[in-house]
């Protein structure tokens, strides 16, 4: 089919659907104008079109102008949005109804260049007698659709002309001009998806965490994020368009390292800014080409402290435990829970004293989490397991190169990890006497010298303590500082052994029975009565931890034990406790024999087996002693 064959079917099939549609030839103008709210709605929801479209229809109206043309552009439904053209033609085709407004569809205004185009979703030209309205018969008119990205028709121009006019070369016009539009329209929507993604990324990096900070090659900082600036106590335009080395004074040896293809990550540095000494964890990455070409840098800093304490989180140098967990209903032990408690929040140092398997660590981890220390790191060191040579350098850290084998970049010790959270000093007591000096000083000065260093980091460090020796005694042998011991014991607190704890052995037992089940993935055993008996009567001079072990013993072996209880740890307890000693007024053998009894049960609070497991005599016998006395 020819081009002027395929134009003459669109043009048919369009009359056609104007018959159906009940269009007059004889319509004056268009059936349907838009005016008032309805048109202002309908412009504002299509600005930026006309925005986008305007410049390209003013340059082709320049090519036009005084040629007796007009050019509209239309919505996708037909509706005009805009006119430009001579004036002579612009009077005319009022007079026909055609300005900002009118609805130039097939139904609304027969066959035209636009309502046809947009219904054929194709470019086509009509002139003359083609119209189907007759007051449209002395136009020509050329009508090109526009489409988005996606493809679909979003708008219509037109040039419209007297018929006399016409000429295929109009239509290529229009054409042409039309694609320009739409490339625009590509053009503005990627530089809109930039503007969104820069945004976007911009708005990121302000609410990180983290400091970034970008450099050209020449090291010249383009940007950095409001993290950053806070971070460096600085202004952004105090270091924008600024050298980086204004921040890192290793600025051109980082550059190197990258050029050479070193990664330079995780690196702490220190920072002089405003007079004040920052550490931070500085990695920088390299910008490159797709020829491996370096053009810029990315500096990526990180709070020391902040890294710190995700480190201590997942090594462990973190408390577990609360106060739920230190189980005990005795006196001693709910004594000591309320001084715990009490002094939970206070910044004094603690000294918790007690045998060694008390608990003492578990006293310590419980302050800290009922403490507002308790988002940050709970730090222990235990100070007769490092060897000598080492609980300096553990302790305070040191710097790059301050002895033979040193990181790179320096370590940092205990107190600083510690910063703002809990260090825990367990073994007090082995601390060498040199190392208590140097302790002390931090204590009292707080802040900390680097091995190998001279200048002092600040710490807020909660100092909590712990030995299983009397301090006095190690004192008085010369191998612990009063000094020390005073500046330490500011808030002594002693954890009762379990002999001393009324009550609890059953409590306890009951608990390990449980816990050592579940962690075993074993059924709660039953322990039979002689054993239980033994657990009960036994003074456990390994406190908890010894119980604690025994227990796991029994559940492994279903109830039965390996366990070998020392026979002078039996039954001690008990006896000393209850049964009066030298002190037991004289009496009848059967009055001391009956306030034995009544001592021992008072003491067991009830419990007719212990109590006849601590007498030496069987249940039923104890039983039938009970009811002879109570008569």
């Amino acid at each position: 089919m020819s081009e002027v064959e395929n134009y003459s079917v669109i043009i048919n099939r369009s009359h056609k659907r104007c018959m159906q549609h009940g269009v007059e030839r004889s319509r004056a103008f268009p059936e349907r104008i838009l005016r008032g709210n309805e048109l202002r709605r309908l412009l504002e929801k299509n600005a930026e079109l006309i925005i986008i479209a305007r410049p390209f229809i003013e340059i082709l109206y320049e090519l036009l102008r005084g040629s007796g043309f007009s050019i509209y552009l239309t919505d996708k439904d037909g509706i005009v949005l805009t006119i430009i053209g001579d004036m002579s033609i612009l009077e005319d085709q009022k007079k026909t109804g055609i300005f900002v407004g009118t609805d130039m569809s097939e139904k609304s205004a027969g066959t035209n260049a636009i309502g046809t185009a947009l219904y054929e979703n194709c470019s086509v030209q009509i002139s003359g007698e083609e119209h189907y309205i007759t007051p449209f018969h002395i136009w020509t008119c050329s009508a090109a659709v526009i489409h988005n990205e996606a493809g679909n028709c979003i708008a219509c121009l037109n040039l419209t002309g007297r018929c006399q006019l016409a000429h295929p070369h109009t239509l290529g016009l229009v054409v042409a001009a039309v694609r320009s539009i739409e490339n625009q329209m590509k053009v503005e929507k990627t530089q809109k998806d930039l503007r969104e993604a820069y945004e976007y990324l911009d708005t990121v990096m302000d609410s990180s965490k983290v400091g970034y900070l970008a450099a050209d090659i020449n090291g010249i900082v383009k940007v950095i994020n409001n993290t950053l600036c806070t971070m460096l106590d600085l202004k952004e335009e105090k270091i924008i368009n600024k050298k980086a080395s204004r921040i890192l004074d290793k600025w051109e040896f980082i550059l190197e390292e990258l050029r050479n293809g070193n990664a330079y990550e995780n690196r702490e540095i220190i920072y002089f800014g405003n007079e004040k000494k920052n550490r931070f964890d500085l990695s920088v990455y390299p910008i490159k080409t797709k020829t491996d070409q370096i053009t810029g840098t990315v500096a990526i800093f990180k709070d020391i402290q902040k890294v710190y304490n995700l480190v201590n989180k997942y090594t462990g140098m973190s408390a577990s435990y609360t106060f739920e967990d230190v189980l005990g209903e005795s006196k001693g032990i709910l004594k000591l829970k309320e001084q715990a408690k009490r002094i939970s929040n206070s910044p004094s140092t603690v000294l918790i004293q007690g045998e060694s398997g008390t608990g003492k660590e578990l006293i310590a981890q419980a302050i800290h989490n009922n403490s507002d220390r308790r988002h940050n790191s709970f730090v222990a060191i235990n100070c007769g397991a490092i060897p000598k040579s080492l609980i300096e350098s553990e302790l305070f850290g040191y710097e790059e190169g301050a002895f033979t084998g040193a990181k790179r970049g320096g370590h940092p010790g205990k107190f600083e990890l510690a910063n703002e959270g809990t260090l825990f000093l367990d073994e007090i007591a082995e601390m060498p006497l040199d190392m208590q000096v140097s302790l002390l000083r931090v204590l009292q000065e707080g802040c900390v010298n680097r091995l190998g260093g001279n200048k002092c980091t600040i710490t807020d460090v909660r100092i909590i303590a712990a030995t299983n020796k009397d301090l006095k005694k190690e004192i008085d042998r010369g191998t612990f500082r009063e000094d020390l011991y005073y500046r330490l014991s500011v808030i002594p607190l002693h954890v009762p052994p379990l002999r001393e704890r009324e009550g609890d052995i059953e409590l306890l037992i009951r608990h390990f029975l449980k816990a050592k089940a579940v962690k075993l993935g074993k059924p709660i055993p039953k322990v039979k009565h002689d054993l239980y008996e033994q657990l009960v009567g036994y003074t456990w001079p390994g406190n908890v931890r010894e119980m604690e072990n025994c227990i796991e013993n029994i559940v492994n072996m279903d109830g039965n034990t390996s366990f070998s209880f020392e026979t002078d740890h039996i039954g001690h307890r008990q006896h000393a406790s209850v049964l009066g000693g030298p002190e037991c007024e004289l009496c009848s053998l059967e009055e001391w024999e009956k306030k034995v009894i009544l001592n021992c049960l008072d003491h067991c609070k009830g419990n007719i087996t212990k109590a006849a497991q601590i007498l030496g005599v069987n249940r039923s016998t104890l039983h039938s002693k009970i009811n002879k006395y109570k008569k």
